[in-house]
Parts: structure tokens; sequence; C-alpha cells
């Protein structure tokens, strides 16, 4: 309940429709102007980056060439399988990924934190789910992002300075600002209980992520381009980058994950979050 009452605030009060100038009076992107726009991923591997184009710099993990990833629709659907030659990686990351490997390979049921109600983190956010909406709401002082798959949010603080020592959490501290048609958002103080992808591609709390989101199409797309350095994991920092089509999405729902904390599917990678008392 408290969730529910928590989002009908969000909607309908404290945002409403996004605003069209900044504190100065300078025109900003308008990513939500009637309340009920939402920015989809319909692609078949929409959770995925978008193909990197290695001239650009390094990018993200990938499909193993030799076992490449088939998504749900696109024939018979396969588990991923990452490809460990990707120069990013530390040492330390290829081995722990390796094993992550062998067990889809041995047929086992990989980690895939939507799957499990986990949390995405940043900047796996970006490429959370399939189909649910991403709904962006814009007031004078902060940003909202809110993935409705779970209501996975965040917050974005509009021009302040990010705190000398954030407390570690799952989609850390975002300070954001706007530059001409797109917003910037700067997030640190992500803890390492996340990966960046659904390769399973570890991170440590070093992680730097910044994303820059900017409307294509005459407003009909949303590109977001993400910059990643985490000297604790990565061995040079990499770009990627992912796009989000326009909808009518109606006005913010509910969508609840797992409210039994049971799974009925023998998955032994990781247990459902639950809490151990109630929490109101």
């Amino acid at each position: 309940m408290k969730k529910l009452l928590y989002l009908g605030a969000v909607a309908g009060l404290s945002f409403g429709a996004a605003l069209a100038a900044d504190h100065d009076g300078a025109a900003i992107p308008n990513f939500n102007p009637d309340g009920e726009t939402g920015w989809t991923q319909d692609r078949p591997t929409s959770d995925d980056f978008l193909p990197h184009d290695k001239s650009a710099g390094p990018g993200p993990v990938e499909s193993d060439p030799a076992h490449p990833y088939v998504p749900n629709g696109a024939g018979q659907s396969t588990y991923r399988v990452a490809d460990l030659t990707n120069p990013i990686l530390k040492p330390w990351v290829i081995p722990q990924m390796k094993k992550a490997n062998d067990d889809v390979l041995a047929g086992k049921v990989p980690f895939i934190a939507r799957e499990r109600c986990w949390p995405a983190g940043v900047p796996a956010w970006d490429i959370y789910n399939r189909g649910q909406p991403v709904h962006i709401f814009q007031a004078k002082d902060q940003v909202l992002l809110v993935n409705e798959l779970y209501a996975s949010t965040r917050h974005v603080y509009l021009n302040v300075p990010h705190s000398k020592n954030p407390k570690l959490s799952w989609y850390g501290e975002s300070v954001g600002h706007y530059e001409g048609d797109t917003l910037v958002v700067d997030t640190i103080g992500l803890n390492d209980r996340t990966f960046v992808d659904n390769y399973r591609t570890p991170h440590t709390d070093q992680l730097h992520v910044v994303e820059r989101f900017r409307m294509l199409d005459g407003g009909k797309t949303l590109e977001v381009k993400v910059q990643v350095d985490d000297p604790g994991a990565f061995n040079m920092p990499w770009t990627a980058r992912s796009t989000w089509r326009r909808i009518k999405a109606g006005r913010l729902i509910e969508d609840i994950c797992e409210p039994n904390n049971d799974f009925f599917f023998g998955y032994e990678v990781a247990p459902l979050p639950h809490a151990d008392k109630p929490d109101f």
C-alpha cells in the first residue's frame, strides 16, 4: 500500500507535466508533456545495449560469437554467454564470468536481475526490461526516472554537486543538469551487488556512470548514451548506447514482482529479496 500511495503522489502531484524551461528560462527537453508519455524498448534484444561500433572505442561486453544469444521470439531462445575477450575486463573479472558462462553451457539457469526481483543498478537500469515503459517526471530541482517494471525508481538532483562521501546504494547518487536538448546524469556511490549488463559483468564500488538522455526523430525516440568508468573492474573507460520508443503509456501503474517470496521453477541462482519483518 505504501508503494501504491507513493507512486500516486509522484505521478499526480509532486511533478505533474514536464517543465519547458530551467531556472534561467532556457529551453529544456520535455520528456513527458502530458503526464502519460512513456518510453519503451521493444527490440528483440532491447535488454542489451545496441551493437557497439568498435571504431568508437571500447564498448560493453557482448555475446560470445561461438554461442550467439537468441532472445525469445527469434527462434530457439538461449541464455547469454559472454565474450570474455573484451579488452575492458580486468583479470579478476574473467574467471568469475567464465564460471557463469560454464553454468549456462551446462544447462543451468543464470542470474537475471529482473527475473529474480533484484534492482538493476546503473547502467543496467537502461536495459532492465523489455516492453514496460519508462516514465520521466521533471521538476525544477530534480528528475524522477521510473521504470514501470517493479517501479525501479531513480532520483536525479539537478544543478548540485555530489556528496563528499555518498552512502553506497543500489542506484547510487545521481546528480544532473541540462546541456541544451540533453539531460546529463552523473552517478556514483553504487554498491557492488549489481551487474552492469545482462551478461553478468561485475563492477566495484568505484563505478562512475554518466548518461546522456536526448530525444531524436522529432521526439519519437529517446536515446541514452552511457559512459562507464570503474578502475577496479575495467582496464579502461567504455561507452554504450540504448534507445527507447515513445508511446502513450497512460498513468504510472504499480507492477509487483513476487508478492509471496516463493519461486516455483527451481531457479537456485539467487534468492528472491524479502523482508524479515513488515516495513509498515
